[in-house]
């Protein structure tokens, strides 16, 4: 079998198709997708042509790896505005002198 080499012109063609159709977490983990089958130095390799730091491919990385089940969303759960607490936090109280 021959080896099939990937240059960073390929990956930054690729990831100028793909990446702009993607949120931030799906970003870092197509990146740390690709950062894991490249192997040894593919990081540096994805962030150069990504055009983003390497923490960011090591962060998708490190999420593939975790063995966390999908999200099954897209965006966090928040508490809406008015479903918080509308007393003051008992801490509060005690540090701030009225």
């Amino acid at each position: 079998m021959g080896d099939f080499v990937v240059t960073v012109e390929d990956l930054a063609a690729k990831f100028a198709v793909v990446l702009p159709h993607l949120d931030e977490r799906q970003r870092r983990l197509v990146l740390g997708a690709e950062a894991r089958m490249l192997g040894r130095g593919g990081g540096r390799a994805v962030a150069r042509a990504a055009g983003v730091r390497e923490a960011t491919v090591s962060a998708g990385v490190t999420e593939l790896e975790s063995g966390q089940a999908p999200l099954g969303r897209v965006r966090r759960l928040v508490v809406a505005a008015n479903e918080r607490p509308r007393s003051t936090p008992a801490w509060f109280r005690r540090c701030w002198r009225w």
